[in-house]
């Protein structure tokens, strides 16, 4: 929403939640503290695309569902994003499921599953998963 800022846009989806978390903490969660009060188009694409992934934590679901979110953003605040969304899965025990092209981050779940035409090509358990820290790409 071109016209509410970053606090704005994540307390409009907290009001279909029966078990919200706060706006502002999410938005400090994933490095945006210092912009709640910024409009869309103050913020850059990867802050836009951090409201959004803030907005979707916000509303505290049980299933999580990422596509490419790490896509327009820098190497360390991906890393911090896609650190945030492993800690979401284990410390909050929330079922997170990240579509992506890039295998390199694969090492840090817990299942992951290959899709090639359209069709699951492999499914591999993760029984170990490696820190967000720990990978490189």
């Amino acid at each position: 929403m071109p016209n509410l800022t970053a606090t704005e846009n994540v307390e409009l989806a907290l009001q279909i939640s029966k078990n919200p978390l706060k706006a502002e903490e999410v938005l400090k969660d994933v490095g945006l503290g210092h912009r709640l009060n910024n409009f869309p188009a103050q913020l850059s694409g990867g802050e836009q695309q951090r409201v959004s992934i803030a907005r979707a934590l916000a509303k505290n679901p049980k299933i999580l569902l990422c596509d490419e979110p790490t896509g327009a953003l820098d190497y360390q605040t991906g890393k911090s994003i896609l650190k945030l969304l492993q800690d979401t899965c284990h410390k909050k025990g929330k079922t997170v499921v990240v579509i992506t092209h890039n295998l390199a981050i694969a090492p840090m779940a817990d299942r992951v599953i290959e899709m090639k035409n359209g069709k699951i090509s492999n499914i591999t358990i993760n029984e170990h998963p490696q820190p967000v820290e720990t990978i490189e790409w």
